[in-house]
């Protein structure tokens, strides 16, 4: 435990929600949830308009448009959200060489090991100024916690939520702490939380006034002194710079079971590409190829096979996904499937037999896609479910997408369905646009890249040591120290 705040947790609020406000100046201010749009669609982010008619994150999207009928739903946009992400983490790593990002939003720094502060003081003007970056750079907003660890910070940013910065002094841990829900606590999820409200302890205070032997007694020996530990206010963890990846992969639920085995075979091709682009966007390579199948029943089966060596190989990482299906009894429907590698390396052994093959394959006629017979060609025997034309439109046309229209410019799609899609056309910094609908098939219309959110953007490229000081030091609205 440290004697002054100088480990500080950064969360964006409502990261991909406000992102989205952000980039559609006809959504600022209203209910947005973000999230699969699907029958089986689950919540990734709802903004705070939304949150006000109990939306929330992991909540089945069904339940959301029953709750908030009139909020925009709209497709994750992560191209989007990685360029901001990778913004805010430059601004962090300005800071400190210990960053340790949890997610795209999200991360703890070690301003001590950065030099930036050393005392409450200077903490809380190195938070405040963040908090200024941010907004200029992106245009979103983030809570910052201060604290003596990491625990106590992430719980002071959470406090902080919407827009602003708590600190909380070293020494006051525990009086903070005592009247707070157990479930604040890293570890007590919805099944401990509920064994400990039987045993009668529902507040941190009533772990810390229980001791450790009887915490012990009810959680194990491992959980039962770490959470005693955690309810007296101890945490002494590092901030760790480097939070290695262990896989990298990707899954998709279905709106409706498949049923046709060469629609699914389709589908695990199109995932191991997808994976496969995610595995060289992050440099790396991988030697075990995992494949994730859930039946009609909701039973799951996971199936791998491990590589000689590490591979990015698109061909590999199909055809291993591939040889995996062929273990799996998908009769009865399949609502989910997931592609993944394991093992992951930073280097790349080349697969000798893949590329020998790839080599044969080139001189003699046309690719797969094109030879009769093979899954590129709908025609053939055996090929997969034809989509109808409102599951066609909804895969070009995502709810929230960008597009481009060679008329009118820059938009996005509110929706689609019955040959038609129907565009808001409007960019981050104008004023809200004007709506228009095509037919699905324009030949003038296309999708495209996301804008900036922030056209010009201050240059933040000297800070932190030339930024002026913040707006809103000690005492003003934006910062809070706790006791």
């Amino acid at each position: 435990m440290r004697a002054a705040p100088t480990i500080l947790h950064l969360d964006m609020d409502a990261f991909y929600a406000s992102a989205e406000q952000a980039a559609k100046p006809s959504l600022r201010g209203k209910p947005v949830v973000v999230g699969g749009l699907g029958p089986r669609g689950v919540v990734a982010t709802a903004s705070y308009e939304a949150r006000r008619f109990g939306v929330h994150s992991a909540m089945p999207t069904a339940q959301a448009r029953r709750l908030a009928p009139n909020a925009a739903y709209l497709v994750p946009r992560f191209l989007l959200y990685r360029t901001v992400s990778d913004q805010v983490m430059e601004l962090l790593g300005r800071l400190s060489p210990l960053v340790e990002p949890l997610s795209l939003d999200e991360a703890f720094v070690d301003l001590e090991a950065g030099g930036v502060a050393d005392d409450s003081a200077s903490a809380r003007v190195v938070g405040e100024q963040l908090r200024d970056a941010i907004r200029a750079v992106t245009g979103l907003t983030g809570s910052v916690g201060l604290a003596g660890s990491k625990m106590l910070a992430k719980i002071a940013s959470e406090e902080a939520k919407p827009n602003g910065l708590l600190l909380i002094e070293p020494g006051t841990e525990r009086e903070l702490l005592a009247p707070m829900s157990v479930r604040i606590l890293p570890g007590v999820g919805p099944a401990t939380g509920d064994h400990l409200r039987r045993a009668g302890m529902t507040t941190v205070d009533d772990l810390a006034e229980a001791g450790e032997a009887e915490l012990v007694r009810l959680l194990g020996k491992a959980h039962g002194v770490s959470l005693h530990r955690m309810a007296l206010g101890y945490d002494n963890r590092p901030v760790v710079a480097e939070r290695d990846a262990k896989s990298v992969s990707v899954e998709d639920t279905f709106d409706m079971d498949l049923h046709d085995r060469v629609r699914v075979r389709t589908e695990v091709d199109r995932l191991a590409d997808r994976c496969v682009q995610r595995l060289r966007a992050a440099e790396r390579s991988g030697r075990t190829v995992v494949l994730k199948v859930r039946r009609y029943d909701f039973s799951t089966l996971t199936r791998s096979e491990t590589l000689r060596g590490p591979t990015d190989d698109p061909g590999v990482v199909r055809e291993a996904a591939a040889r995996l299906l062929e273990a799996v009894d998908t009769t009865g429907g399949v609502r989910l499937l997931g592609v993944g590698v394991t093992g992951l390396a930073d280097y790349t052994q080349e697969d000798l037999f893949a590329q020998a093959a790839g080599e044969r394959a080139a001189p003699d006629g046309p690719a797969a896609e094109d030879r009769p017979g093979e899954l590129g060609d709908e025609s053939a025997p055996g090929a997969p479910e034809q989509e109808t034309p409102e599951q066609l439109a909804a895969r070009r046309w995502p709810a929230g997408h960008d597009v481009r229209h060679d008329t009118y410019g820059h938009g996005w799609v509110q929706g689609s369905g019955v040959g038609r899609v129907t565009v808001r056309f409007e960019e981050p910094e104008s004023p809200p646009g004007r709506v228009r609908t095509f037919r699905v098939d324009d030949p003038e219309l296309c999708p495209a890249d996301p804008l900036p959110l922030v056209r010009d953007p201050v240059d933040y490229s000297s800070w932190p040591a030339s930024l002026p000081k913040s707006r809103s030091g000690p005492g003003s609205s934006g910062g809070e120290s706790r006791p």
